[in-house]
């Protein structure tokens, strides 16, 4: 791997890391950057820097020979450091591929993950970041089906949905072998597959399952984002869930998750995941520098026109994915049709979904993302949920406004049933609509009853035996 690698020019170059002719093609792209460096390193963690030479509207790529599974690289971006434009390249972090298959490792918080110096926002840190980040893996495909591709699915009036936290579920049950509790391998276990059908349900909606960190200041106390939701590998499969990894197999969580979803369809059980598309775990401009943000901060964040130091935040979360970006709406609906087409889900539910429609600044019915989603021949054909608010907006409630393709976990049944169970007064009427179909939210529109997800509890609050007891 001396020298430059050899671009391969003409051909079509898709974004991640693509294992073919004898080595791996790797692509990312950045329209600000003016330069860029695949870091690739060995088995005992030495790095080697090679400058990407080929770029071709905003996409950076390199052919490099003899690489191939299992490899972990990462990458710099040279180029302006300027965050009162809105732009925060800094060679001296350590970078995820957006597109990643599988990651490894974890995020040691400190300074070394700024890509400022604390204390001096518009000064760019020269703390090198590589010993503190994880690692992106070059992936192959090995897996060898045994469902039918063409899983047949639901009827949504036929769906009874199963929230299920991977870990959770799997790490008490006394029937799963313990090396595989807390893991896909366990969700997979004949002896969960078995609880699940005794509920009667008929989906899994698996909490976040993408690559996820948790905050810096719940790892200042020792804690963790335990439902997941602080996404930064939007096509990987997190790795503290694979039995595989834990064994110290890294990028085995991929196989394993597709193992998973295999044993769970042959059961016939859907499989839905709960995507975070609405911010990333690089939290606010005083966050970490991670991936997106020293990539292509404008493209991938929505900022503050007056001032493109701050983001703008409609999740509660530091920042919000910029959906106006075709960047950004290519990565989503890319990891949209990967995870349906290469990993075989059959759906997502949407966090904070408002906010990919915000294309503008408001919610948009019309908006760009709604209109990628129904015009894809994959997407527009799963199972499509709304998380229908988001937060600090006065439209940030939107339940019952969501286009025809989608359906919509309905706050309002949620709340109308709670009281209605606990006796309040005057709800008799209000009950009886959410109970046959909520017509006045939905009706108007020519939206038949099976728009609303009718919910009693989820992650939000307390559990059902908790809720009722």
């Amino acid at each position: 791997m001396n020298g430059v690698p050899a671009a391969r020019p003409g051909l079509w170059c898709p974004l991640g890391a693509t294992v073919r002719d004898g080595g791996t093609n790797f692509a990312v792209a950045s329209a600000c950057a003016d330069g860029m460096l695949l870091c690739l390193f060995d088995e005992r963690g030495e790095e080697t820097r090679l400058p990407m030479l080929d770029r071709e509207a905003g996409v950076w790529h390199a052919f490099v020979p003899g690489v191939g599974p299992g490899t972990a690289y990462g990458y710099r971006a040279t180029g302006p450091f300027d965050p009162a434009r809105g732009v925060r390249c800094n060679p001296a972090k350590l970078l995820l591929d957006p597109y990643a298959r599988a990651i490894s490792g974890e995020v040691r918080f400190g300074p070394d993950v700024l890509g400022h110096v604390p204390g001096d926002p518009d000064a760019p840190s020269g703390l090198d970041s590589a010993a503190h980040v994880p690692r992106s893996l070059v992936t192959g495909d090995d897996h060898r089906w045994n469902t039918e591709r063409q899983w047949p699915g639901r009827r949504y009036a036929d769906t009874v949905v199963y929230e299920v936290h991977v870990k959770g579920f799997t790490a008490t049950h006394p029937d799963i072998p313990e090396a595989l509790r807390g893991t896909y391998a366990g969700l997979a276990h004949e002896a969960a597959i078995a609880h699940l059908l005794h509920l009667g349900v008929t989906a899994v909606e698996l909490l976040p399952v993408h690559q996820n960190v948790p905050e810096p200041f719940l790892a200042d106390r020792g804690l963790t984002n335990y439902w997941g939701y602080n996404t930064i590998g939007y096509f990987a499969p997190h790795a503290g869930y694979s039995a595989a990894v834990r064994e110290g197999r890294p990028g085995g969580q991929v196989a394993e998750f597709k193992a998973m979803v295999d044993g769970l369809h042959a059961a016939g059980l859907e499989v839905l995941l709960d995507v975070v598309f609405n911010h990333t775990a690089e939290a606010g401009e005083d966050g970490p520098t991670l991936c997106f943000r020293g990539l292509d901060n404008p493209a991938y964040y929505r900022l503050d026109p007056d001032d493109p130091r701050r983001y703008v935040d409609t999740t509660g979360c530091g920042n919000a994915m910029n959906a106006g970006d075709p960047l950004t709406l290519q990565l989503i609906m890319d990891s949209l049709r990967y995870w349906l087409t290469e990993m075989r889900v059959d759906g997502f539910r949407f966090d904070l979904a408002p906010t990919l429609a915000r294309q503008d600044g408001d919610f948009d019915r019309v908006s760009a993302f709604f209109d990628l989603v129904s015009q894809d021949p994959v997407v527009s054909g799963a199972k499509l949920i709304a998380e229908p608010w988001d937060v600090g907006r006065s439209d940030s409630y939107e339940v019952g406004r969501f286009p025809p393709l989608w359906r919509e976990w309905n706050g309002r049944y949620r709340d109308t049933v709670r009281d209605f169970w606990r006796s309040h007064d005057g709800l008799l009427g209000d009950f009886a609509t959410r109970f046959t179909g909520s017509a006045d939210m939905y009706g108007g529109a020519g939206r038949r009853p099976t728009a609303s997800v009718n919910l009693i509890t989820a992650h939000d609050g307390f559990t059902l035996a908790d809720l009722v007891s």
